[in-house]
C-alpha cells in the first residue's frame, strides 16, 4: 500500500522493448536505499516490482496490460517520474490509501497559474466519474490530491509550490497523459451495496 506522497522525482535511464512488455531502468537514490529484489516501488502511481538494482538505479518489468491501462507506455529515456516506496506499518498516512493499481488515464486539459498555487483541469473517463467527488481524494501520477471540482468528464486540483517543484505535475503540459487511481473505498462501497452507476 502507498499513500500518494511522492518521495522523489526519478528518471528513466533506459527502456528495453520486449515482445509483449518492456523493461525500465530507473534512477532514484531515495527509493533504492535498502531496496531488494521483489520489493515494490510506485512509478507514476503504478506499483512495479524491483527486478534488479545497482547503486541508485533499479530495473522493473512492465507487462502489456499495465502499458495498456496506464501512461507508462509513453515514457522514454530521460522521462521524469514520481517514485514512492510502500508505506510501513505504523507510519503516518500522509495522503490516502493508494494501491498502485491504475484505473485509467486522463489528460491535462488546462493550467491556471496563480501567485501561490496553480489550478489544473484533467479529463476524466466516463466510467470513473462516479467515484470522483468534490473534496474527495484522487491519485494523479501517484500523487494524492484533493478534488476541487468534479464534472461529468473532468475534475480540477489545486497544486501548491511544493507539489509543482517535486513531482511530474510541475512539468506536465496540456495534452500530456496522467495515470488516475480513484479512491478504492468508493469502489468497495459500490460493490457491497450491489450498485453500479447508481442502479441496483
Amino acid at each position: 500500500m502507498f499513500t500518494g506522497i511522492v518521495e522523489e522525482l526519478g528518471e528513466i535511464t533506459a527502456v528495453e522493448t520486449l515482445d509483449d512488455a518492456c523493461r525500465f531502468r530507473l534512477r532514484g537514490p531515495v527509493v533504492t536505499e535498502g531496496a531488494r529484489h521483489g520489493d515494490s516501488i510506485a512509478v507514476n502511481g503504478v506499483c512495479l516490482t524491483v527486478v534488479d538494482h545497482e547503486g541508485d538505479e533499479f530495473t522493473a518489468d512492465v507487462m502489456a496490460e499495465t502499458l495498456h491501462r496506464s501512461s507508462l507506455g509513453v515514457l522514454t529515456t530521460g522521462s521524469r517520474v514520481n517514485l514512492e516506496r510502500p508505506t510501513a506499518v505504523g507510519a503516518r498516512l500522509g495522503g490516502h490509501i493508494v494501491q498502485g493499481h491504475v484505473d485509467g488515464t486522463g489528460e491535462i486539459l488546462e493550467r491556471k497559474p496563480s501567485e501561490h498555487w496553480e489550478l489544473v483541469r484533467i479529463s476524466l473517463p466516463e466510467d470513473l466519474a462516479r467515484y470522483v467527488v468534490e473534496k474527495g481524494s484522487i491519485t494523479v501520477d501517484g500523487i494524492s490530491l484533493t478534488v476541487v471540482d468534479a464534472g461529468p468528464d473532468f475534475f480540477t486540483v489545486s497544486l501548491i509550490p511544493t507539489t509543482l517543484a517535486l513531482t511530474t505535475l510541475g512539468l506536465k503540459q496540456p495534452g500530456d497523459p496522467v495515470n488516475l487511481e480513484v479512491d478504492v473505498i468508493a469502489k468497495y462501497v459500490e460493490r457491497l451495496l450491489g450498485t453500479q452507476g447508481g442502479t441496483r
